[in-house]
């Protein structure tokens, strides 16, 4: 990811309805949610959805599929993972496999490793 995309989807993301659908399409997982479930269980008009959904396509940050006559939604795990790369590339100066998150690839949680004590 370069700069011009990270800004692009931090942009998406400063933006209290849009972080909300993304954090809910994260939880979906790659299967994805309905356009009408995801403005059911965040009470947004259609309108209001498919404005925000629209801003966070240009993003990279979410996809959809037809599926009959739905929309299914669902985030964009490589481009998520990316943003966070690209955000942590170089902390513990450096060295990012010290303190970098775990990945999500969608299709599973990982729990993050205690650290230890120093």
């Amino acid at each position: 990811m370069d700069r011009s995309d990270a800004i692009t989807a931090l942009a998406a993301l400063a933006q209290e309805t849009r972080l909300d659908i993304f954090r809910l399409l994260v939880q979906a997982g790659p299967e994805g949610m309905p356009a009408g479930q995801l403005g059911e269980r965040l009470g947004l008009p259609s309108a209001t959805l498919s404005f925000h959904l629209k801003e966070l396509r240009h993003a990279g940050l979410v996809s959809f599929q037809r599926a009959s006559r739905s929309l299914i939604y669902s985030a964009e795990f490589t481009n998520m993972n990316a943003l966070l790369a690209y955000l942590t590339e170089n902390c513990c100066q450096g060295d990012a496999a010290a303190c970098a998150p775990p990945l999500c690839d969608g299709a599973k949680r990982v729990a993050p490793i205690p650290r230890k004590p120093a």
